[in-house]
């Protein structure tokens, strides 16, 4: 440092005694210029004020000041200003808060500096409707009066937390919300250069009267003596709870207590406990319940997944019948699905027309009818969705009254609460519908069974045009007498499997799995399959499953078996060494037409359709309970007549299984009973 610098510097001190030169005037530091927490002054060591309430909000922990106590969340100022009774000329105040809806004509104070036996607020800072108001008293020879500096536009009133710094000199003020572009307003009055504190009081959450008391939570109220605090608190990763300084009792992370001890600074919670379905959990969930009366489950929302605090693990004791639902005719398959904000449906693909198929509702525990659509020997219902728009398609096997074979895809109207037809597609005996979404894409595939007396055809693949609205042929894949699409995934790849039942001469055929390459499905496995009629992909764990129902054996060229119908179905399990599927488990089925995967609890269960056992209609099907090292293991024989698919769901209420009869106008909604 040069010679001349430093004769300057002492030269300036000895000038003001230590002090900072103002405009040709000498102020004293009041304090230390360090940040002074205002809010840690009205909790008591050790505890906590009654005046204050430990309220924990979007995860985030705040005080509840009591508006009937106002002088119990009051200090005096001498506490803060220790050198001398001087508000500070410049300085800035750092508010973190959460504010409930304010009435339009309503004031609510955040902290007012009064002095004693006076009705003047010396500092105060107030919110109204989108405004906020810093008020101070300004003392000149011409006299006294108040002064209030407004921010216009600023909305807090949306039950979120907000931090915001007001930053003071002179003539200038300046208002930054959650570090966004400051607010800044310029007065002909400048803020006081000697404010006397003398005698004076801090009042949290009041002006000293019940009137005008704040109504939401305070976190955070710093007052930063001679700098703008938004440098020191913009550089945080959450800016609406940005700190600089936060009284212990409202940390995120309290010390967990001992066994027998209780929390030193017990605290309440705004959190409210969601019923039903599985709810979204992102940030602003953060600390809410859901409770899943089906699992009997309580979960909290941690900001990103739900997260098991207390639950019971279910397991399956016995199934019983819950309802008999009558429908149209014989029912080929059965679909259930949910119609967000509307409810629980079940569509039944139904054999005749008149009066074609039925959309139920799940209405007081029940399904009751909702919709009648006609169909043409439906075979099979899917139910999905492309944006917002929401379809159900259908897959007729026989013609309409005018001599053309369609599938028809249906949309869901919004106005009608009706599902109303959307577009029809050429289909041969179609047996089953599949959707799924490729790269952001979404594509419905299509089985077709036979044309005329020749199975040996191509089944379609259609992509949806967003431009039209409407979906295209993409591919075609041979298939021969096919029953079943299933699509599904592994990592970044995307299979689709097809049930290739009968080609002509014999069920005893290759049934394949493709793999999406290069914007195409391209053959990827053959497994020998006898009148293949469903595929069921499932997960265990971190192992990949895929059942197929196989129906009957027959072939022209071969003597008749003692049997065509009791005949092994098969568990295959991904290998990822070998790149392929390997058959892990045969289980002895009768003229199987569909799996259906589910879980309870901890447990994973697969139910089988037996539909003919080659000498009556009425036989049982089967749930099978996984056993780990043994596989799956029968657990409950169900009584069926011609079961055709099954279909498992879940509602407040608990588990269901329903089932179609191929051989009778009377579907069976079974409830899982668990212990």
């Amino acid at each position: 440092m040069s010679a001349p610098l430093l004769l300057w510097l002492v030269l300036l001190h000895g000038a003001t005694g230590g002090g900072l030169v103002r405009g040709g005037r000498t102020w004293r530091h009041c304090t230390d210029l360090h940040p002074l927490d205002i809010l840690a002054e009205v909790v008591p060591a050790g505890g906590l004020a009654p005046a204050l309430r430990v309220f924990e909000a979007r995860g985030v922990r705040g005080f509840q000041l009591a508006a009937s106590q106002p002088r119990a969340l009051a200090f005096p100022a001498s506490r803060l200003f220790i050198h001398c009774h001087r508000f500070p000329e410049e300085f800035s105040i750092v508010i973190t808060l959460r504010v409930l809806s304010v009435p339009a004509k309503r004031n609510e104070y955040i902290f007012t500096l009064m002095a004693e036996e006076s009705p003047r607020v010396l500092v105060g800072l107030r919110y109204a409707a989108n405004k906020l108001h810093f008020i101070f008293w300004s003392h000149e020879r011409a006299g006294s009066w108040q002064t209030r500096v407004t921010f216009p536009n600023v909305s807090l009133s949306d039950n979120e937390w907000h931090t915001l710094v007001l930053a003071v000199s002179g003539q200038s003020f300046s208002l930054t919300v959650d570090c966004s572009v400051p607010k800044d307003v310029v007065t002909e009055t400048p803020f006081p250069a000697s404010l006397s504190v003398k005698r004076a009081s801090f009042y949290l959450g009041s002006r000293r009267r019940r009137k005008g008391a704040f109504t939401g939570l305070l976190r955070q109220l710093v007052l930063l003596p001679g700098a703008d605090a938004t440098p020191r608190i913009c550089t945080a990763l959450n800016l609406n709870v940005a700190t600089l300084s936060v009284p212990a009792v409202l940390q995120d992370a309290p010390a967990k207590p001992a066994s027998n001890e209780v929390l030193k600074y017990p605290y309440e919670s705004d959190t409210k406990v969601t019923l039903g379905s599985r709810p979204p959990c992102t940030k602003r969930e953060k600390a809410q319940f859901w409770f899943n009366a089906s699992r009997r489950g309580l979960y909290l929302c941690n900001g990103s997944a739900w997260v098991s605090m207390l639950e019971v693990k279910q397991r399956l004791d016995y199934v019983e019948e819950y309802q008999n639902l009558v429908t149209n005719s014989e029912t080929m398959g059965v679909e259930v699905f949910t119609i967000p904000k509307v409810g629980l449906f079940a569509a039944t693909a139904n054999r005749y027309t008149p009066p074609g198929s039925a959309v139920y509702k799940w209405t007081d525990g029940k399904f009751v009818p909702y919709q009648n659509i006609p169909t043409y020997q439906a075979q099979s219902w899917k139910y999905f969705t492309i944006g917002k728009k929401i379809f159900l398609a259908v897959a007729n096997f026989e013609q309409n009254d005018r001599g053309q074979e369609f599938s028809v895809i249906y949309k869901w109207s919004r106005r009608k609460e009706k599902f109303v037809t959307y577009q029809r597609i050429t289909t041969h005996s179609a047996r089953d519908w599949e959707a799924f979404v490729i790269e952001g894409e979404a594509f419905l595939a299509v089985v077709n069974h036979r044309q005329g007396n020749n199975h040996n055809i191509d089944s379609v693949i259609y992509r949806w045009n967003p431009r039209t609205g409407l979906f295209e042929t993409n591919q075609t894949i041979p298939t021969s007498g096919a029953y079943d699409w299933e699509f599904f995934t592994i990592g970044p790849y995307s299979f689709l499997a097809v049930a290739n039942t009968f080609n002509g001469t014999s069920t005893k055929i290759y049934s394949h799995i493709y793999i999406w390459l290069s914007g195409s499905f391209q053959l990827f496995q053959s497994i020998l399959t006898f009148g293949a009629a469903d595929w069921e992909v499932f997960h265990i764990g971190d192992r990949v499953f895929l059942a197929v129902a196989n129906s009957h054996s027959y072939d022209s060229g071969m003597p008749a078996p003692s049997n065509f119908y009791a005949i092994n179905s098969s568990i295959y399990e991904l290998n990822i060494t070998a790149q392929m599927f390997v058959k892990f488990q045969d289980v002895l089925t009768y003229s199987a037409l569909d799996w259906e995967f589910f879980s309870v609890g901890d447990d994973s269960f697969l139910v089988v359709a037996n539909s003919f056992d080659g000498f009556t209609f009425a036989v049982n099907s089967i749930i099978y309970r996984w056993q780990g090292y043994e596989g799956f293991v029968a657990a409950h024989h169900l009584p069926t007549v011609g079961c055709r698919d099954w279909e498992a769901f879940h509602t407040a209420e608990g588990s269901y299984l329903l089932y179609s009869s191929a051989k009778e106008p009377l579907s069976k909604v079974l409830k899982l009973k668990t212990t």
